[in-house]
């Protein structure tokens, strides 16, 4: 038994050092600041867009913080982590980092000393960037403002805040390498799978993630929980009435306006406002990429019948009522969301056809009502109030479910009175 027992501490020890030698990474010296004028405009320009592109400036900026100083809290299952600084400040941010150590970052998810970053860091999506816009996006971020920010130190329990163990976590779920065109398909399709898939890593919020935190591949934009939001499907499955067309994917990922879905909030405010400094051709390419498997070409031809019920739902509820919820929405809804015969209107959003009040799960309708949308965010200029400080808890459930009764055909959701109660204490949040 001693022996046994002996052999099991030795063969231990044996795979450590193997696992050790495994995800060792070595540190890449620091190097003096580059100056701005070292790198050209063009190339400058080119990494602004692809950091635009990226949100880069939204996860790394923390509410009222200097931009891309870090500090922005991202709840995961595992515990809190907090974005790092990214501005050129030599002490606390990346200012001592030569673009080899800059791109070992983004193609294999390792820090400058060696270190391995954890996946809320969407390395795995980065890691399909040419070596080129790597570049223009180190570039750019070295020519940024130098903002001296400690990093907050990240609420991971043990053991799940070792770096090394990160390793691991790569060799079964991190796929490195640069994106490879489909053959099959042609040049705009294949722009827009890099854009999507790479820089703008679209699947790390609308995919759904297993046990370990990674994305579930074979349920690929089926939809997912993202900063006490949903984010809905982008496949076959999203429930709006009307399809996500091509030419409504590009308005929307363009401006933030849909005709048919709404407007963008929450997390996804960022989305469009990130995506406006993309050529044209390229959020085109996006919504190419994603119109090639979200079935909307199937769906063609039935615009016109499910626009002309949806205005004639909104006809619902006016008139004296007597019913708590219709009167609810009536008094603070029906003046905004009403469009009657003469059509839609984008920025009278048809409630009947938009893509929230049709997800199995109710908070992101929950979450405009208590919060409303900024005038930030969505069509630009247009706000919508948010009625958390007029409205109990009641009153807003009440709401959304006459919403989902007199708006859908599906079923009611549980609990909504509970529901709206955990909302309102996650509070608003940092969108």
């Amino acid at each position: 038994m001693k022996r046994i027992f002996l052999g099991g501490v030795l063969a231990l020890l044996v795979g450590l050092a193997i696992f050790t030698g495994f995800a060792w990474r070595p540190a890449i010296s620091p190097i003096a600041r580059p100056a701005a004028a070292s790198f050209a405009p063009a190339l400058v320009a080119k990494g602004a867009v692809l950091a635009s592109a990226g949100y880069c400036a939204s996860c790394h900026t923390a509410k009222g913080g200097a931009a891309l100083a870090g500090g922005y809290a991202m709840a995961t299952s595992f515990g809190t982590i907090y974005s790092t600084n990214i501005t050129p400040d030599i002490d606390t941010g990346i200012g001592g980092w030569s673009e080899t150590a800059f791109r070992r970052a983004m193609h294999e998810g390792v820090r400058r000393d060696g270190a391995h970053l954890f996946p809320a860091f969407p390395y795995d999506h980065f890691t399909k960037l040419t070596d080129a816009d790597v570049s223009a996006l180190y570039a750019y971020l070295m020519t940024q403002p130098a903002v001296r920010a400690e990093d907050k130190a990240n609420g991971l329990p043990f053991p799940l805040n070792i770096r090394l163990l990160q390793a691991g976590w790569k060799l079964l779920f991190f796929k490195p390498g640069r994106y490879e065109p489909v053959a099959t398909k042609d040049a705009t399709w294949n722009r827009g799978a890099y854009l999507a898939e790479g820089i703008s890593h679209c699947a790390a919020c609308h995919t759904p993630r297993g046990a370990l935190g990674a994305e579930r591949k074979e349920k690929a934009y089926a939809g997912a929980a993202i900063d006490n939001w949903i984010a809905p499907p982008l496949d076959k499955t999203n429930p709006a009435p009307i399809a996500w067309s091509q030419s409504e994917l590009v308005a929307y990922l363009g401006t933030g306006v849909s005709l048919y879905h709404g407007t963008a909030a929450g997390p996804m405010a960022a989305v469009p406002r990130g995506l406006s400094r993309l050529p044209a051709a390229d959020v085109a390419a996006i919504a190419t990429y994603f119109t090639s498997f979200n079935g909307s070409a199937a769906r063609a031809g039935q615009d016109a019948a499910l626009i002309q019920k949806a205005l004639a739902t909104d006809r619902i509820g006016t008139g004296l009522q007597y019913d708590a919820g219709t009167r609810l929405f009536t008094a603070a809804c029906a003046s905004c969301h009403y469009n009657g015969s003469k059509g839609l209107n984008p920025l009278r959003p048809d409630l009947a056809l938009n893509s929230t009040v049709h997800l199995d799960d109710p908070t992101n309708v929950i979450r405009v009502i208590l919060y409303g949308i900024d005038a930030k965010d969505g069509a630009p200029g247009v706000v919508m109030p948010g009625f958390g400080t007029g409205f109990s808890n009641a009153d807003v459930a009440r709401i959304a479910a006459y919403l989902r009764a007199t708006r859908t055909t599906k079923a009611a959701w549980p609990d909504l009175e509970q529901k709206v109660a955990a909302i309102r204490a996650q509070g608003k949040g940092q969108e």
